[in-house]
């Protein structure tokens, strides 16, 4: 199969039925086999009875429905894990991304070899609160991870199979799947310029309380990609720091109560130095709990493998 198209929605029925009439057309005016996998996070509207009018006409047409709302990351989660395609083309169901743009986004991958490639809204049609704080969130991603993207939360992206299935997403994960790629050894990540239609149907679930979520998912995929599977190299690192400035102070000041005769508890430098070798301490067991757990994680030794020869191949 050529193509899987994964859509997260949430209380879009307005938008269902020409959605998909669209993406029909752009399969079969560029011969694509094809399937589209439709997650509902947990409507509240008829959005599932439509996707199953939608499945009884078209067999192409799958659906999960969460019975309550996980969010974005769930539904992208489990679309993914049921995606069959050579690549997988994920959109939102709101008909603010085009499917027009789905051919241009499959050749960028089977032709020009890319992994991944992201959708950039040069141009949105999004108001003010959402725009904004948008643009600074999209600059905190690049500095942080070094990937040239512009717009990193595209809900228009293209995926080489192996990329959804070397990846887990979940919290606010999606917005951080090219650091997640890239993480996995997907490095050659792309970005293509798509049209971005008004919202015409429905209201944004768009909140401030995503953009809190966000930047602390941040700091964890960063966190957990460098020292996930050695966490000793942090804490141990940081709680060696910590000790040996309190260990140099203490025995500076006690250096000091000897030639110069300075009490040691006067000195607020004498507190704050047992602080920092107790913090000193406390750093470097949280290292060593955190190796003692990953020893025993089942993943510990979960690798990706791309490609393997073997003896038997040659028989």
């Amino acid at each position: 199969m050529d193509i899987s198209v994964v859509i997260p929605l949430l209380n879009e029925e307005e938008s269902l039925g020409e959605l998909y009439g669209w993406i029909e057309r752009v399969m079969e005016a560029n011969g694509y086999s094809y399937e589209v996998i439709f997650v509902d996070d947990g409507s509240s509207d008829s959005s599932w009875s439509i996707i199953e009018q939608l499945s009884q006409k078209d067999q192409r047409i799958r659906g999960v429905r969460f019975r309550t709302n996980y969010g974005k990351s769930a539904a992208l989660y489990c679309g993914f894990e049921r995606a069959v395609g050579n690549v997988v083309i994920t959109m939102d169901a709101d008909l603010q991304d085009s499917p027009d743009e789905i051919p241009a986004l499959y050749k960028m991958i089977v032709e020009e070899g890319y992994d991944m490639v992201s959708g950039w809204k040069r141009t949105r049609h999004d108001p003010k609160a959402k725009t904004l704080p948008s643009k600074f969130f999209n600059a905190t991603c690049r500095w942080a991870s070094g990937i040239r993207l512009h717009d990193f939360n595209c809900g228009l992206k293209a995926y080489r199979n192996k990329v959804v299935k070397s990846i887990e997403v979940y919290g606010e994960m999606h917005r951080y799947i090219p650091i997640l790629a890239k993480k996995a050894g997907f490095g050659r990540i792309g970005e293509r310029v798509v049209t971005h239609y008004p919202r015409k149907f429905g209201v944004s679930k768009y909140g401030w309380e995503r953009l809190l979520k966000g930047y602390l998912d941040l700091v964890t995929v960063m966190f957990v990609s460098k020292y996930g599977r050695s966490p000793m190299y942090f804490f141990g690192g940081a709680g060696t720091l910590m000790f040996l400035v309190g260990f140099i102070s203490v025995v500076w000041i006690i250096i000091q109560k000897f030639t110069v005769g300075n009490p040691l508890t006067n000195q607020p430098l004498f507190y704050l130095s047992l602080v920092a070798i107790l913090l000193g301490v406390i750093l470097f067991l949280a290292g060593f709990l955190g190796e003692l757990i990953n020893r025993n994680a089942p993943e510990r030794n979960h690798y990706f493998i791309d490609e393997e020869i073997d003896v038997k191949d040659r028989v």
